[in-house]
């Protein structure tokens, strides 16, 4: 009887954990069994693994073969576990060295022919390895186009390989040509944005705001007519952002990782997530029978923006309240839960009524009251309440539409938003818009014709205190961009105004 020992990873929604997989040898009729609670992906690996040691030359044992992947309670997916179990059948069977296999940690599917295949959250099972005492002792092989992803992950020692004999020979004492070292992105290597705010012709009151949206990371609602700009200004809002910061790429990053959509070339860059309005819940917040990311944890540390709005169904919008408040999502199944990260910026768009013409000076419009009143209801009041600015985007006069733009460029005002972000960092360590409610009386103090003003106004419009406290922390974030230390009367003000929806008029 022969036994090998192999340490791989399993996925459970962020967290990788350690799986150990057993392979044994014994006497008795020919056959193959893999138990621990495999997914079909994971018990179809025995015919791929098959496959996979005859084409490279190996021998596959004419003997009874069990595989355990443990711990048992834990659901195994993905054919990520193919490389492992391959690997455990040859060390079993004496056709490769076991000395050394507890040095690594493997992960990679294989095709018929021995070749590895790229599987999804390399990243993520990086990342968890350095975060774990013992994983961090060992290297991480796993297949060629995963390489770049995993690298990221500082300290990791990662080797690529493109077929399961070039993992053998490494096991026998040939290293593999290429081991890849960290892979760091240098300043001034990032791509620049593709699409510039001098773009925009006009919209200074809306650009002003979008910048103290950017600055302390606001959730922002556009209400205006078709043809605005509004899908224009949101495509650019994210080169405002400040840069991000090692720990929050890589945060980010790892969901990519999840999803299998991460590219190393966008390491840094903030993620811009646009779903279109017929999209599920599921499809928004995540979920499946195995629990997978959504659209607000793929715009995690980026921007969510939400073309719109109305068309969205009202069930879909309301499954944003909660990560808009927390900033994560706990997907919660019969056998499994899983939790995802979800600190997004919503910025959203949507017209003032069902023609789009509310408000305009050709006068138009031609809609009643009560659609008007029925298309602005099916965007909920909990869910506008959650939403810290509220801004009309007016229509250009034609004589604008004429002229050149000459607008700032994004570098300019993202270098002012830069400046106010590290203000908010060395103040409190994080951005205005994640002010406790202790924090705003800490920070957000108002002298008294401030707080007359702010009072009498929460008064006439019937604001919430979420109104209220969200007012103070852009007030905040406005004082900020103008390097004042405490609030007066014109931030307050400002923030005001920002506040006041359609639905205040």
């Amino acid at each position: 009887m022969s036994l090998a020992v192999l340490r791989s990873r399993a996925l459970a929604g962020m967290e990788a954990p350690a799986v150990s997989v057993e392979v044994h040898l014994a006497n008795g009729l020919p056959s193959l069994t893999i138990v621990g609670l495999p997914d079909a992906e994971v018990r179809e690996s025995k015919d791929r693994v098959r496959a996979a040691l005859q084409n490279a030359g190996f021998l596959f044992p004419s003997r009874k073969i069990t595989i355990n992947l443990a711990p048992a309670d834990l659901p195994k997916e993905s054919g990520r576990f193919d490389l492992p179990i391959a690997i455990g059948i040859l060390a079993a069977s004496g056709q490769v060295p076991d000395r050394e296999l507890d040095r690594y940690e493997f992960a990679g599917e294989l095709s018929l022919s021995g070749e590895l295949r790229p599987v999804r959250g390399a990243l993520a099972m990086a990342y968890a390895m350095q975060r774990d005492p013992q994983g961090s002792q060992r290297a991480f092989i796993l297949p060629m186009q995963n390489a770049g992803e995993a690298a990221l992950v500082c300290n990791a020692v990662i080797y690529p390989a493109t077929t399961l004999l070039e993992v053998c020979a490494h096991l026998a004492g040939t290293p593999l040509e290429h081991r890849l070292a960290r892979h760091v992105v240098h300043p001034g290597t990032l791509p620049p944005p593709q699409a510039d705010f001098s773009d925009v012709k006009g919209q200074v009151a809306t650009k002003r705001a979008l910048e103290v949206a950017a600055a302390g990371f606001h959730s922002v609602l556009m209400t205006g007519p078709p043809g605005a700009g509004k899908t224009m200004l949101a495509s650019r809002f994210g080169s405002l952002l400040p840069p991000m910061s090692d720990d929050d790429a890589l945060e980010s990053a790892a969901v990519q990782s999840l999803h299998g959509h991460f590219d190393p070339a966008l390491w840094k860059v903030r993620p811009f997530r646009s779903p279109h309005h017929t999209s599920s819940g599921v499809a928004l917040v995540g979920g499946g029978a195995v629990p997978r990311p959504g659209e607000v944890s793929l715009a995690h540390h980026g921007v969510l923006f939400l073309d719109e709005l109305p068309e969205f169904d009202r069930r879909v919008l309301e499954v944003l309240r909660q990560p808009l408040e927390s900033g994560r999502v706990t997907i919660s199944r019969a056998a499994r839960q899983a939790d995802f990260p979800a600190r997004f910026q919503l910025i959203a768009a949507m017209n003032p009524c069902p023609c789009g013409f509310l408000g305009h000076a050709s006068g138009k419009c031609s809609c009643s009251q009560d659609s008007v009143a029925r298309y602005q209801d099916r965007v909920s009041g909990p869910l506008i309440d959650r939403i810290d600015m509220q801004i009309d985007v007016a229509p250009l006069a034609h004589g604008s539409l004429a002229a050149q733009a000459d607008g700032e460029t994004s570098a300019t005002i993202a270098a002012r938003v830069a400046r106010a972000y590290g203000r908010q960092l060395e103040r409190q360590g994080k951005p205005n818009q994640r002010l406790s409610t202790r924090e705003i009386d800490r920070y957000c103090r108002l002298d008294s014709k401030s707080e007359t003003t702010l009072r009498t106004t929460m008064l006439r419009f019937h604001w919430s205190a979420r109104a209220y406290h969200r007012v103070l922390k852009v007030a905040r974030t406005i004082a900020d961009l103008a390097g004042a230390a405490t609030l007066d009367y014109e931030h307050v003000s400002e923030a005001i105004q920002y506040r006041r929806g359609p639905r205040d008029r």
